[in-house]
């Protein structure tokens, strides 16, 4: 019994190695602004549509306002969901640097420097 509890021990602690191992693949900047290029299929423009707004919506919700100042304010009225995407693909091509950075990094920093919280 006890050699039968150190081989499934000995699984566990493999299985627990290599899963350990994986990468998970992160989408880049450069795959995020080609899905959202216009014209886009409609699957193509679903996929940017949630990925941006669950990236924005994850800012607003993880965000203390007590502990941390915000540094995306994004004024009203605010512009069209689709002039902020199409403002994020072309910052994705006239910066380079940026294409294989995760997306949703670049995409808080791109909306960040798009709607800037005044200075007090």
């Amino acid at each position: 019994m006890k050699k039968v509890l150190v081989v499934l021990a000995a699984l566990a602690a493999f299985s627990g190695l290599t899963q350990a191992q994986e990468t998970i693949k992160v989408l880049s900047t450069q795959e995020l602004s080609s899905v959202c290029k216009l014209p886009a299929s409609p699957e193509s423009r679903s996929y940017c549509v949630g990925f941006t707004t669950a990236v924005y919506e994850t800012y607003l919700a993880t965000r203390h306002p007590q502990r941390a100042k915000p540094f995306i304010c994004v004024k009203q009225p605010a512009p069209s969901r689709d002039q902020v995407i199409s403002d994020f693909v072309k910052f994705a091509q006239e910066n380079p640097q940026v294409a294989d950075k995760p997306a949703a990094g670049v995409f808080l920093g791109f909306l960040a420097s798009r709607f800037p919280c005044a200075r007090k």
